[in-house]
């Protein structure tokens, strides 16, 4: 009698170990998930943010004031492998690339980048992605 007791436990034992590695990639997906949102949400407001202040202190060339190097630097350190900001300058009629010589009523365009990597293991082989943002500010 007692026999059939300790093989039901090892049963218990089996079916709880099969079931925990279901839940827990569950459970590390939705914060990779998480993670991802956060990461994009950051790059999308670091472009907005690099974007103001390349718009209201464009420097020549475009982004090398030091208003706009400070929030860039800023914008690094809040978002994880943030890269370096590429400015592009838009004649605001047209919408053609006019280079990184604005002039004001000119659009500038800011582009940023940052890595993102899975963490959960089976989705982890998908490899990292690239988060990007933009954002379009005309010059004052």
């Amino acid at each position: 009698m007692r026999r059939r007791r300790y093989d039901r436990r090892g049963q218990a034992l089996v079916e709880f170990s099969l079931a925990v590695i279901v839940f827990l990639v569950l459970v590390m997906g939705i914060v990779d998930f998480g993670r991802g949102i956060y990461v994009y949400n950051g790059v999308s407001q670091a472009a907005r943010e690099v974007a103001r202040a390349a718009s209201v202190h464009p420097g020549s060339p475009l982004g090398t004031s030091s208003a706009a190097t400070t929030v860039t630097n800023t914008q690094k350190g809040l978002v994880p492998g943030l890269q370096d900001p590429v400015y592009t300058c838009l004649d605001a009629t047209t919408l053609a690339t006019k280079g990184t010589a604005c002039l004001p009523g000119d659009l500038v365009k800011v582009e940023v980048t940052a890595p993102f990597g899975l963490v959960t293991p089976l989705l982890g082989s998908l490899g990292p992605f690239q988060m990007k943002g933009s954002s379009t500010v005309e010059i004052q």
